[in-house]
């Protein structure tokens, strides 16, 4: 009956005259290909726009191509997968005031830190490059606006920051360090401009390592179980030593059982 249907109404001939079955048939005739493997690069192709382009916006933000956080330090940027991210360049609710309490510079590192920020809540890292550029601004200028933040105990998010491809220990260890002091999640999201899913993870990492070396597990086989750096694993160990007998690290090492009986009696 369906099959019927088609044919009188010609609808197997209306629906070949559609957008989509007018692109299919270009991709099939420019690269010679047929139909049916025209119709999976469509599909493909759609899903990238969607991916990069189809992007809706509010008043005060942009698109920006960013690259992807978790591409490692050294791969060409031409080579590396990027992210499509919203961010709020001009937000009327808090840049006015920041503008009149702490003038342009202020402004400037009040967006830094906004960027930056919303970047890597969508998987992205901006660098002191992308910064420059949005903020029609220097690389240089960059670099000292976030050396200023730092001073005041501030973290920017970076993508030389994330890959720690400057001296010292890394942001990682640095934020966890918070966390055994005595910080609590929301301040240590102001402090270092990170979010506390990125917090818990870095947490979790910390624990695997130090469960493992307190279990006796030799380096190299703590680094190939958790899949971390030499590097990392060699701070970790060291903020454990240091801060193995706090509260906090005893009870994430060894949180207390749940008390069933307890729990059924509540």
């Amino acid at each position: 009956m369906k099959s019927h249907s088609n044919s009188h109404y010609g609808i197997n001939r209306l629906e070949s005259k559609t957008a989509r079955a007018a692109i299919i048939q270009k991709i099939a005739s420019d690269f010679n290909l047929m139909p049916i493997l025209a119709e999976a690069y469509y599909k493909q192709i759609s899903s990238y726009f969607a991916q990069h382009a189809d992007i809706k916006l509010t008043s005060g933000q942009i698109c920006y191509e960013a690259v992807a956080a978790d591409e490692p330090a050294g791969k060409h940027i031409a080579l590396a997968k990027k992210v499509s991210c919203q961010l709020t360049f001009n937000d009327v609710h808090t840049d006015l005031e920041v503008l009149a309490n702490y003038g342009l510079a202020g402004l400037r590192r009040h967006r830094i830190l906004r960027l930056t920020k919303q970047a890597y809540d969508q998987d992205a890292l901006l660098s002191y490059e992308d910064l420059a550029v949005l903020l029609t601004t220097s690389p240089a200028t960059v670099k000292r606006d976030v050396q200023q933040l730092k001073q005041q105990g501030l973290f920017v998010m970076t993508r030389g920051a994330k890959h720690d491809m400057g001296p010292g220990i890394s942001h990682k260890t640095q934020i966890l360090e918070l966390y055994f002091r005595g910080y609590q999640f929301t301040e240590i999201e102001q402090k270092t401009n990170h979010t506390e899913r990125a917090v818990s993870r870095y947490l979790r990492n910390f624990t695997q390592v130090a469960t493992l070396h307190h279990q006796d597990f030799p380096k190299e086989q703590i680094r190939l179980i958790t899949q971390l750096s030499d590097r990392l694993i060699r701070e970790y160990l060291s903020l454990y030593d240091e801060y193995k007998h706090t509260e906090r690290m005893t009870t994430l090492l060894r949180p207390e059982p749940v008390d069933e009986k307890k729990g059924e009696n509540s």
